[in-house]
């Protein structure tokens, strides 16, 4: 038990050790899970689904440590100011001007997030299965990390600085579905700003789109998609430039781990692969 018979040249057998057999085993179990394979619809629902529920059960358990969350919002504040950026209150108060583009904003903040990248998930799934667990490895990754720099660096939004001018548009226009604010403020970590999945998420989706999208207008349209992010998400008042920044550096992370994992950036992966071997069917004998 646990060696394998080996014939030499000299047709003398020799045996290899247990582990040696184990080790070949391991690397071809390694290469089996580094090669693209087509995704089963069921276990990429369950993936999601579970990885979801547990990226939003970690975020909303690190310890809202608001004191330290509102110094380090300060920081942020005077950093751009220093830097000469600081002009997310004259946007957020330009913006909430104008009633009907900052409940539009509300909304697009609340819904479109999760909407467009479970539509850019469902897209990959059936037109780039050979593409699809690389570029869905990046999104994860993505998302693992940013629950690093909620615990290590809590951050309160502009519109919750002590102090600001900010206005908490969901609050003052009493639309629905925002997290952040209004009833459901009290199910969400109010002071993980940083970094911001609303631009990590965005400029996944955007940048798949461009690179895999064969429509000149769908290219475009996946570009625009992180800008208009990143605009909502400062007219809102619920993060910093800088946030933005922390997002595309976790997106960056995170397509470091799929090009390390798979050998290769997603989309230069190929498109189509073999599906799943089905064992053959033996004669049934009478």
């Amino acid at each position: 038990m646990g060696e394998t018979a080996v014939t030499t040249l000299e047709g003398r057998e020799q045996t290899a050790s247990g582990p040696v057999a184990e080790e070949k085993a391991g690397r071809r179990f390694v290469r089996r899970l580094r090669t693209p394979r087509r995704p089963r619809l069921w276990f990429e629902i369950l993936l999601i689904a579970v990885s979801y529920w547990t990226y939003s059960l970690i975020r909303n358990a690190v310890p809202e440590q608001r004191g330290q969350a509102l110094r380090n919002a300060d920081w942020i504040w005077r950093t751009e100011h220093q830097l000469g950026i600081a002009v997310e209150e004259s946007v957020n108060h330009a913006v909430n001007s104008v009633t009907w583009l900052i409940i539009g904003m509300n909304y697009y903040y609340a819904t479109l997030h999760f909407v467009v990248t479970l539509g850019v998930l469902v897209w990959l799934f059936r037109s780039h299965p050979g593409r699809y667990a690389a570029t869905r490895l990046a999104l994860f990754a993505t998302t693992a990390v940013a629950l690093v720099g909620y615990y290590f660096y809590p951050l309160a939004p502009p519109r919750l600085m002590n102090g600001g001018n900010f206005v908490d548009t969901v609050l003052v226009h009493q639309t629905w579905g925002s997290m952040a604010s209004g009833d459901l403020k009290h199910m969400s970590n109010q002071y993980a700003a940083m970094p911001s999945m609303h631009i990590g998420w965005s400029l996944w989706c955007g940048l798949t789109i461009f690179a895999l999208a064969s429509a000149p207008w769908a290219r475009i349209l996946g570009l625009l998609y992180p800008t208009a992010t990143l605009v909502v998400i400062v007219a809102t008042a619920n993060h910093f430039w800088l946030d933005a920044v922390g997002g595309m550096l976790c997106l960056a992370f995170g397509f470091a781990v799929a090009r390390l994992w798979y050998g290769a950036l997603p989309y230069a992966l190929p498109r189509w692969v073999p599906g799943p071997r089905k064992a053959p069917l033996l004669p049934v004998k009478a």
